[in-house]
């Protein structure tokens, strides 16, 4: 088998083109959360806490000199970055948990065992008389 078709053929399994559209979904989604933190939770939070620009937060490690810029901590940012982290663990948690719900309701009754074979229940009753 060739590389490019051996290739083809993985690609082509459904979970790896699955996996590629949850990438996508994933990374749009992550978006929309950076934004969301970024642009409406972050300075609801800021005038909560007295006007605190998050993204201004920072520890300054050594002052800018002439060209060189300051070197510094930018802990706010940080702080968003967080809060972006947990907004998308939830969601995928919330997400997983309903799948893993509807998987358990999916599940089939188990079935009834099968009737023994009149062969083998002759066989079963001539070896139990005889254990007698």
């Amino acid at each position: 088998m060739s590389f490019i078709s051996e290739f083809k053929e993985f690609a082509m399994k459904g979970n790896v083109v699955d996996m590629a559209v949850g990438v996508v979904i994933g990374g749009a989604f992550g978006k929309i959360v950076s934004s969301l933190v970024a642009d409406v939770i972050m300075p609801i939070v800021g005038v909560l806490t007295g006007g605190v620009n998050f993204t201004d937060l920072k520890f300054t490690l050594k002052e800018a000199v002439g060209e060189v810029p300051a070197v510094t901590i930018n802990y706010g940012s940080f702080i968003q970055t967080a809060v972006d982290f947990i907004i998308i663990a939830f969601c995928i948690f919330c997400v997983i948990k309903a799948l893993n719900s509807l998987k358990k309701k999916e599940e089939p009754a188990p079935e009834a065992p099968a009737e023994t074979p009149a062969d083998i229940a002759l066989l079963t009753e001539i070896r139990d008389l005889l254990k007698k």
